[in-house]
C-alpha cells in the first residue's frame, strides 16, 4: 500500500519546520511570501494533499450540502452540475445520494443526516408535507422542482411552461393537442394546470390520457394510440423522457414525427437536442435552479437568512423550438 505524504514530509522537502508546513497549509498568517511559495512548490512534487475532512473536524464543521436526486432522471442529472458548481463557489462540497427502485427518498435522506451534511437540497422530493416540515426544523434544506408549503422551495413555473407549449402548437394550426400526464409526480398538478388553462383560451378540445416520467410510460401511451388508430395533431408529453418513448414507438409503427403528427416534451434534457431527435421542449433553468437553491440553504447555514420564513423561487422556463414540431397539415 502507497504511503500518503505527510506534513512531516513536505517540511523536510522544504527544510522549514511541522508547525510552518501547517501554518502555509490552513493559509493562516505567520509565512512569507517565500516561505510558502516553497512549502507549497514542496508540496507539488511529493504530492501531498491536504486532508479536507480534517479540516473540517478542526472547524467544527463539515461544511457539506447533502443532495438527493432519482436515479436515471435526466433533468435531475442536470441539476448535480450546477449545484456541484453553485456549492464550490460558496465554499462547500457535495454529497450525493440517489434515490433508486430499491432505495427510498427516506433513506437517502438519513444517510446524508448520518454522514453530517449541514444541509440538505432534495430533488423532485415526494416525501409528505408534514416529513418535510419536520426535517427542515431539524436540518436547512431547500426542495428543487416543487412547492412546499412552509419549507424553502426552488422550482420552475411549470404552469407558464405548458402555456408556452400550447401556444406554440396552437400557432402552428393544430386543434387536437393530447396531453399525457405525469400522475403524481412533483410539478404535474402544475403543468396540467397549465395546459387546461391554455386549451380553454384557445377554444381547442380538452384531451388527456396518462403518461408518466419515463421511456416505458411514454411508450405504453403512443402504443395505444397505434392501436386504436385516433391520432391527435400533437402529443405534448409530461416530459423529455415521456416524449422519447412516444417519438419511438411512433416511428416504428411507420407513423412519421412530424409530418404525421407533432411530439413536444418538458425539460429540455441533454437528449432532447440530439440531431437525430431534435425534441421541441420547454426548458428548465438547471443552472439558476440549482445556484438558487445552493444560495438558499448556505444562507441558511451561516446566518444570513436563518430567521427568515420559507420562501418559494420561481424561475421561468423557456420554449425550445426544433424539428419534432412541425405547422399542421390541411
Amino acid at each position: 500500500m502507497v504511503r500518503r505524504p505527510t506534513l512531516e514530509d513536505v517540511a523536510e522537502r522544504a527544510g522549514v519546520s511541522r508547525s510552518l508546513v501547517s501554518i502555509v497549509m490552513r493559509d493562516a498568517e505567520g509565512a512569507s511570501a517565500a516561505t510558502r511559495e516553497r512549502v507549497k512548490r514542496a508540496a507539488d512534487e511529493i504530492g501531498y494533499r491536504p486532508d479536507p475532512r480534517a479540516r473540517r473536524l478542526r472547524q467544527h464543521r463539515t461544511k457539506l450540502i447533502g443532495l438527493t436526486f432519482t436515479a436515471g432522471q435526466e433533468f435531475h442529472a442536470d441539476l448535480l452540475d450546477g449545484v456541484y458548481v453553485a456549492a464550490e463557489a460558496l465554499g462547500y462540497d457535495v454529497v450525493l445520494s440517489a434515490v433508486t427502485p430499491h432505495r427510498d427518498e427516506p433513506r437517502a435522506v438519513r444517510t446524508l443526516v448520518d454522514d453530517r451534511c449541514e444541509g440538505l437540497v432534495l430533488i423532485g422530493s415526494q416525501m409528505r408535507a408534514g416529513a418535510l416540515i419536520d426535517l427542515a426544523a431539524r436540518v436547512p434544506l431547500v426542495v428543487v422542482a416543487r412547492r412546499v408549503r412552509g419549507v424553502d422551495a426552488v422550482r420552475s413555473d411549470d404552469t407558464a411552461g405548458t402555456v408556452l407549449g400550447i401556444e406554440h402548437l396552437v400557432g402552428l394550426g393544430h386543434r387536437r393537442i393530447l396531453y399525457l400526464d405525469g400522475g403524481g409526480a412533483p410539478g404535474a398538478a402544475e403543468r396540467l394546470r397549465g395546459y387546461r388553462r391554455a386549451v380553454r383560451a384557445a377554444g381547442v378540445p380538452e384531451l388527456i390520457s396518462p403518461g408518466g416520467l419515463t421511456e416505458r410510460e411514454g411508450a405504453a401511451a403512443a402504443a395505444e394510440l397505434v392501436r386504436t388508430g385516433e391520432l391527435p395533431d400533437v402529443v405534448f408529453a409530461f416530459n423529455d423522457r415521456c416524449a422519447l418513448g412516444v417519438m419511438d414507438v411512433l416511428i416504428r409503427s411507420g407513423i412519421s414525427v412530424p409530418q404525421k403528427i407533432s411530439v413536444m416534451g418538458f425539460d429540455d434534457s441533454p437528449l432532447a437536442g440530439l440531431a437525430h431527435i431534435e425534441l421541441t421542449t420547454v426548458r428548465q433553468d438547471s443552472v439558476g435552479l440549482a445556484a438558487a437553491a445552493v444560495e438558499r440553504v448556505v444562507g441558511r447555514l451561516d446566518g444570513t437568512l436563518a430567521d427568515q420564513r420559507p420562501i418559494d423561487i420561481v424561475r421561468e422556463p423557456t420554449l425550445i423550438v426544433r424539428r419534432s414540431t412541425a405547422p399542421a397539415t390541411p
